[in-house]
């Protein structure tokens, strides 16, 4: 009876041995060498990733939503200048290029502009402004199509040019470039064929 016992603790001492053994061997029997592997490929994984998220955030611009710039002109036009996106030149921050601008000229003469584009660039010093792609213009009851447009604060002049096209109730115009002097409400046209046609024209007189 005893032998037999002291057979049954030492089956039982060998299983108990075996079981930990395996245990051991299953998790903690990697070899060094195997765990680095692992951590370095796992640290490595996590540091590209931290280096791409670094470069799209540095290679990316601050952009403004629903923009919108107010003021006066050199004459006392009231004018105002939205955008849906805009941000900043990176080398020159008074430059704010913008995305889907609207501008809207409040004349003294109680006449009003509109301006729609696709592009736009805002001088946030010189209130100067340009436009480009898709632009459009409407001045009363007449349209206005073209490519590019400026309105310059600083020296008092709104100028549209690249394929401008007038539609208006009495008829339509192709033309090269419009010039309007805002200091003297004139309206300069020059024509497809470089010739100028309606030089001295009083904005207050005459839709574009």
């Amino acid at each position: 009876m005893i032998e037999r016992r002291k057979k049954l603790r030492i089956i039982q001492f060998v299983l108990l041995f075996l079981g930990l053994l395996l245990i051991y061997l299953t998790y903690y029997g990697q070899s060094p060498k195997e765990e680095e592997a692992i951590v370095s490929k796992s640290l490595k994984e996590k540091l590209t990733e931290q280096n791409k998220s670094e470069e799209e955030l540095s290679s990316s611009k601050d952009v403004f939503l629903n923009v919108e710039y107010t003021g006066l002109d050199l004459n006392g036009n009231r004018y105002v200048l939205k955008s849906e996106e805009a941000y900043l030149d990176d080398e020159n921050p008074k430059i704010v290029f913008m995305n889907i601008v609207k501008a809207i000229f409040y004349f003294k003469d109680d006449s009003t502009l509109y301006v729609w584009a696709d592009k736009g660039v805002y001088n946030n010093q010189t209130f100067d402004m340009e436009f480009e792609d898709n632009v459009k213009a409407k001045y009363q009851e007449s349209t206005l199509f073209s490519g590019k447009a400026e309105y310059s604060n600083s020296k008092s002049y709104l100028s549209i040019y690249d394929n401008v096209r007038i539609n208006d109730k009495r008829g339509n115009l192709i033309a090269d470039k419009l010039y309007f002097d805002i200091t003297k409400e004139k309206l300069n046209i020059t024509s497809v064929n470089n010739g100028k046609v309606n030089a001295n024209i009083k904005i207050n007189e005459k839709r574009f």
